[in-house]
């Protein structure tokens, strides 16, 4: 009984950051608003500028980590997965390049903070001041 208590109490803690809040930063000095759409339009390569007109440095966490199957899955309505082969495809044909990855939260908002460019996004419980939060997810 007590392994199952275990593995239950696991699966409950994956399936919590599974869905947890994210939220998507970008250097404290920008002052773009980004939506649910513009986000799919930087972070899938159709752009490369923030609605002011600004330029935008999407910015990736590497993949498997839990923050970025949930942006995946809530933000840009796709798999892991369907991004890998999409951007298979468009690397392969040369027509885009996949935005930069970052391995862990941490450098995320190290990277962000360092370029008023850059708009990523981490687990909303990892920001602090060093970013802005611009949406949550």
């Amino acid at each position: 009984m007590t392994l199952l208590k275990a593995v239950c109490g696991a699966l409950m803690l994956f399936s919590g950051a599974l869905f947890a809040d994210i939220a998507v930063i970008v250097h404290p000095s920008n002052n773009a608003s980004v939506d649910q759409a513009e986000l799919n339009r930087l972070f899938l390569g159709r752009g490369s500028t923030f609605s002011d007109g600004s330029r935008a440095t999407p910015m990736n966490l590497a993949e498997g980590l839990p923050a970025r199957d949930s942006f995946d899955t809530k933000v840009l309505n796709r798999s892991s997965a369907q991004l890998k082969a999409y951007w298979s495809r468009l690397v392969f044909t040369g027509k885009g390049t996949p935005p930069a990855e970052h391995p862990t939260a941490a450098a995320m908002k190290a990277a962000v903070a360092a370029d008023p460019s850059a708009i990523g996004y981490i687990a909303a419980a990892d920001v602090d001041d060093s970013v802005k939060v611009v949406a949550t997810f």
